[in-house]
């Protein structure tokens, strides 16, 4: 009988195969292996296996935390799809070497930022608007818009000195909803911001450029005004202007008959989560070969009696009125809720083929994003974080990055009790190694600009990117003791950012995760 031969079998691995060995070998593997001896099937939980409201929104006391069935974690971060089952191998700070999947390649399907526009309570300046952040100043003030004299919060993000001049012509501009000002002005100066003015946007196929700015609002100004012409005087007192400046879609159709851009068009409303979402679409629509250029992002305007006072009904909102610049302290153990903000954030994201054939300056890498769901409660988060967790490495599986990579997140951090905690939860459970990470909370500053906070923290992501510095979470006095990573207390830091997450979640169990990179060649 002929002798067997020996041999070395890792020769025949595949690199998946190589990356679930290496991490057994680190003992990262055992929670799988728990979970599945013991019989758990991750997913029917009793959280998940039930109406998904547990009791009515009334027993729960402004997003505190609640007790809830956890599901069991079972420590394991998804490895690549067999659409990137091809790796590399990484070495992050203070890290061993480890193996991350493969990033797109394809220049028609790589997305860069060649644009950005805002329109935020420190202005429409790009600059002006970062350096402020880099400054630890507070954008929060008492609300003069309304009379909120009576109104148990009387304080705001609220935006002042706002000029539409350039952009609006004036009779349309008295007409406007506050929430399609913005997007028109933050949806122009991005364009202008991207060398895609009127005069070069002629020359180009705009069946090709679309637009898809959401808001979670709509036009709360024009929908309250509606009404009250309604009750007082009669249907026949509406406005025609009631309907259409109401409905969230509104802000990109208007932007695309202002510019003529043809290509897809709608727009996205899941609460707070509203801008990552555009922008992960967008991305998609370039990716599958149905546009050249997005013009993505979100607005909203919802500091108005109603907006204000339906936020203080779900009990969201701190009532610190004595000290409003120090109302929003993302993970502070005094926090007592987030302050309601406002404003636009949109960027241009494009192909990369198609930027460098215009010779388009490119500001930053869009890497990829993913959404889910949290299945629980309509404003409660999950106290386990899941949903935000399993986002988070979706995220990173469709960027084509690996945990070990990503040293900066933008946080969602409105300073509410049960939100900050379970977003800082999520974070640590993706990233077991957390000493090279850095996080902060643009809310602190401009408070919640609700649908479009997204918008308005990539471009403070980006920034960071493009400048080496982070802006510092302001009013830190007394963090929680499981805020276990830099959160950027009360003064900046530099720091040179590899790759950067920003995160949004919204009313609805809504969760959106997008991934930015310096770009490289």
């Amino acid at each position: 009988m002929a002798q067997l031969k020996l041999v070395d079998v890792k020769a025949f691995w595949t690199p998946q195969q190589t990356y679930f060995r290496e991490r057994e070998e680190r003992g990262e593997m055992a929670g799988i292996a728990a979970a599945f001896s013991s019989g758990v099937g991750l997913f029917k939980t009793k959280e998940s296996a039930g109406n998904g409201y547990g009791a009515s929104l009334l027993h729960y006391n402004g997003l505190r935390p609640v007790k809830s069935n956890q599901a069991p974690s079972t420590g394991y971060n998804k490895p690549t799809t067999s659409a990137s089952s091809k790796c590399r191998r990484i070495r992050a700070v203070g890290s061993p070497t480890v193996l991350a999947p493969k990033r797109e390649t394809d220049p028609k399907k790589r997305i860069v930022i060649t644009g950005m526009g805002l329109v935020s309570v420190f202005g429409s300046d790009i600059d002006t608007y970062y350096n402020k952040l880099l400054e630890g100043e507070s954008g929060i003030t008492l609300i003069d818009r309304f009379d909120a004299s009576t109104f148990s919060v009387r304080f705001a993000g609220q935006i002042r000195g706002f000029s539409s001049t350039g952009y609006i012509d004036g009779k349309n501009d008295r007409r406007l909803d506050d929430c399609w000002r913005y997007c028109l002005v933050a949806g122009r100066r991005a364009l202008d911001d991207a060398k895609l003015g009127p005069q070069v946007l002629k020359t180009m196929d705009r069946s090709k450029i679309g637009v898809l700015v959401g808001s979670g609002m709509g036009g709360l100004t024009a929908f309250s005004a509606g009404v009250e012409a309604l009750i007082q005087k009669g249907y026949k007192k509406i406005t025609p202007f009631f309907i259409p400046y109401s409905i969230t879609n509104m802000g990109s159709a208007l932007l695309a008959i202002d510019t003529g851009l043809m290509g897809p068009n709608y727009s996205i409303s899941t609460a707070c989560a509203t801008a990552n979402y555009c922008f992960y679409a967008a991305a998609n629509h370039i990716r599958r070969g149905e546009a050249d250029i997005m013009v993505a992002g979100g607005t909203e305007a919802a500091v108005t009696a109603t907006g204000v006072g339906g936020f203080i009904a779900c009990r969201a909102l701190s009532q610190r009125n004595d000290e409003p610049q120090k109302a929003s302290r993302p993970w502070d153990k005094e926090r007592d809720g987030f302050v309601i903000g406002e404003g636009s954030g949109v960027l241009i994201m494009e192909s990369l083929e198609h930027a460098m054939k215009r010779g388009a300056n490119i500001v930053a890498e869009y890497l990829g994003g993913a959404i889910t769901c949290d299945a629980h409660h309509m404003t409660d988060p999950r106290a386990d974080g899941l949903g935000v967790s399993s986002c988070i490495s979706k995220a990173l599986d469709d960027a084509g990055v690996s945990p070990e990579e990503v040293n900066y997140v933008n946080a969602h951090a409105t300073s509410t009790l049960a939100g900050d905690l379970a977003e800082v939860n999520a974070i640590k459970k993706v990233f077991k190694d957390t000493s090279e990470l850095k996080m902060n909370g643009t809310k602190s500053m401009i408070g919640h600009g609700l649908g479009a906070a997204g918008g308005l923290e990539a471009i403070a992501t980006i920034k960071a990117i493009n400048t080496g510095w982070l802006h510092p979470t302001i009013n830190q006095y007394n963090s929680e003791h499981e805020v276990t990573i830099d959160t950027v207390p009360n003064v900046k830091k530099k720091h040179e950012v590899n790759v950067a997450i920003s995160n949004s979640f919204g009313f609805g169990g809504h969760n959106s995760v997008v991934v930015f990179a310096p770009f490289k060649p």
